[in-house]
């Protein structure tokens, strides 16, 4: 079962207490939060009034049966896009045909319960979930046909927006954007071939499915909208049952690829930053002084931009470049990285040079684009005395400037060969000098509110020093 679906809402309508009881027995594997009406009116009531991820209902019911209440619920725009299994002793090619024409999308006998339901339910509801609030486009010049097929998709669950030609359908992907495109060829000021040219050539929808309809089987005109990018082909007239099936299928199928392919991002991804985080122990196994150095940043940075009030998305891309910050010293030589007296000015500019090289490290990996400014202008300075390439003020990007705050002020707290660690209040001394001339005033002034806020340093002005691995306390 999708996440999403951990407590689906279920609303079984049935006049017996006993098969109330056997059907919600059935699908505790799912930990549903049911509803239950003995009746269609009932259950009318129930659905109109709550938020329902599945209906069962059984047909003979008194005061309202089933399938009364299936042509209630699809004619409700509140309600008819709520998935909806018939059960029924009614078992008859003529009482099945009756379920799905009522807008049904499953017909069980109930005989088959014990065996089937749950696995029914668990499909339903997973098709439900990948495909809820997916939009649709539809375009035609026939009114009744733009009529009967928004109808059916809405009824199914779909957003549905409509255009009467193809020039009018450009002008809807302003304010609409589209999961699905049904568009028919033979319309007036810009018919379904332009139309579709014009989508594809839309990076936003060069792979969203688009469906042509046409009166015409002409095979040479299937080929022409095949090679405009049409994915699909539905002949006129067509049963809408068609139309709806063909939706659901090629989102289904669209949505699991989009889910498999981010699913294979996400284990790539979680490889990468598994061996750039064993390249970063490796690169402060060097050095003693700076062991934990990263993380110890990527924490502080992490609380500054939580505290900045940050997006969620950017926070974590925060995170992630200030735990790659110093990916570039892996290219710094050892008798350089690690020289306790002065460095001479070559070998000041080797070590000006990591931002860089960290920067043309991660370049060549698709999934760390988005961070690549942060690592390479981390040292840049507000007054454009920074390296590497002298950005002053804005034009520094703000990860870089909350990177840089943190990373000052865990140099400052940490201890060095050249000196102790400073406490809380001698390093803010520092920070607050860097204000406006090294550091972003902004980061600076919400990292010390930040640090205030979380009592750093205690209101007796207790002194707090920071050795090896130890992260700044209470600042997380």
């Amino acid at each position: 079962m999708p996440a999403e679906q951990a407590e689906p809402r279920i609303l079984i309508a049935d006049d017996s207490l006993s098969a109330r009881d056997f059907l919600k027995s059935q699908l505790t594997a799912l930990r549903p939060r049911i509803y239950e009406a003995e009746n269609g009116v009932d259950a009318l009531e129930i659905a109109c009034s709550k938020y329902l991820d599945l209906i069962i209902t059984d047909v003979q019911m008194p005061g309202m049966d089933g399938l009364s209440l299936c042509r209630k619920l699809k004619d409700d725009p509140t309600t008819q896009g709520v998935p909806i299994i018939i059960l029924s002793n009614l078992e008859s090619d003529q009482d099945i045909t009756k379920g799905f024409d009522v807008g049904a999308v499953c017909y069980l006998a109930k005989s088959e319960c014990k065996s089937e339901l749950l696995q029914r339910v668990e499909r339903t509801l997973e098709r439900a979930a990948l495909l809820r609030g997916k939009g649709v486009l539809v375009v035609d010049d026939s009114n009744s046909i733009r009529s009967v097929v928004c109808r059916s998709l809405a009824q199914a669950g779909f957003r549905v927006v409509e255009a009467e030609n193809g020039r009018e359908a450009l002008s809807r992907l302003s304010s609409f954007q589209p999961d699905l495109i049904l568009s028919d060829i033979a319309m007036p000021v810009m018919d379904g071939q332009t139309f579709c040219k014009a989508v594809r050539a839309m990076e936003l929808y060069q792979s969203i499915p688009f469906v042509a309809m046409s009166s015409s089987s002409d095979r040479r005109m299937l080929r022409q909208m095949s090679e405009k990018g049409a994915d699909a082909y539905l002949v006129k007239p067509f049963n809408v049952e068609e139309v709806v099936l063909l939706a659901e299928k090629l989102l289904s199928d669209h949505g699991m690829m989009l889910l498999q392919e981010r699913s294979r991002l996400t284990r790539e991804r979680t490889m990468l930053l598994s061996a750039i985080a064993s390249l970063i122990q490796a690169l402060e196994a060097r050095d003693a002084y700076t062991r934990g150095h990263s993380e110890s940043v990527a924490s502080i940075s992490k609380s500054l931009a939580e505290h900045m009030g940050l997006p969620p998305d950017n926070v974590e891309r925060i995170v992630l470049a200030a735990r790659l910050h110093d990916i570039g010293k892996i290219g710094i030589a050892d008798s350089v990285l690690l020289k306790e007296g002065k460095l001479s000015d070559e070998e000041y500019d080797n070590i000006r040079s990591h931002p860089l090289k960290g920067a043309q490290i991660l370049k060549p990996i698709p999934s760390m684009q988005s961070i690549l400014d942060a690592v390479m202008y981390h040292h840049e300075r507000m007054d454009g005395s920074g390296y590497p390439l002298g950005l002053k003020g804005s034009s520094i990007p703000l990860d870089a400037r909350i990177v840089a705050v943190a990373d000052v002020y865990d140099a400052l707290t940490s201890n060095r060969p050249y000196r102790r660690a400073m406490s809380y209040e001698e390093a803010s001394v520092v920070i607050k000098e860097m204000r406006g001339g090294h550091l972003c005033p902004d980061c600076v002034d919400a990292f010390m509110t930040m640090m205030k806020d979380s009592d750093v340093g205690g209101s007796n002005g207790q002194k707090r020093q920071r050795n090896g691995k130890r992260q700044v306390q209470n600042a997380q």
